[in-house]
């Protein structure tokens, strides 16, 4: 049986949760949601003070990376202008950080992709 991959990204995990039950409602049964970054890591547990000096790295402060594998990493993810704040975001396709991948047969693909975009998907 030939199956079909729909990944989809959404604003929140509720919108994503939304289309995962609407998906199983219809009775998709592989669907699975996830949080995407551009940086390592699951971000900071704690509250940096800058003025304290205990910061790893402008990245893990500013991006909440976590970059455990030696400093380029890190000194790369402090070039973006998303460290500096001056990044524009106002593409609203560009803040889609949950990832809802779903497994359907191909014969029903149609179908799943029209329930994930009325849920607000991006495929």
């Amino acid at each position: 049986m030939k199956e079909r991959n729909i990944l989809a990204g959404f604003h929140t995990e509720e919108e994503a949760g939304k289309a995962a039950e609407a998906l199983k409602q219809a009775g998709f049964s592989i669907v699975q949601i996830d949080r995407v970054g551009q940086f390592p890591g699951d971000g900071n547990e704690s509250i940096m003070n800058p003025i304290s000096g205990q910061i790893p790295s402008l990245g893990s402060m500013t991006l909440a990376g976590d970059f455990p594998n030696g400093r380029d990493a890190s000194v790369l993810a402090a070039a973006s202008p998303d460290a500096s704040g001056m990044a524009d975001r106002g593409d609203d396709n560009l803040n889609r950080s949950v990832l809802l991948t779903a497994v359907v047969p191909e014969e029903r693909g149609d179908e799943a992709t029209q329930i994930v975009t009325s849920c607000g998907g991006m495929v």
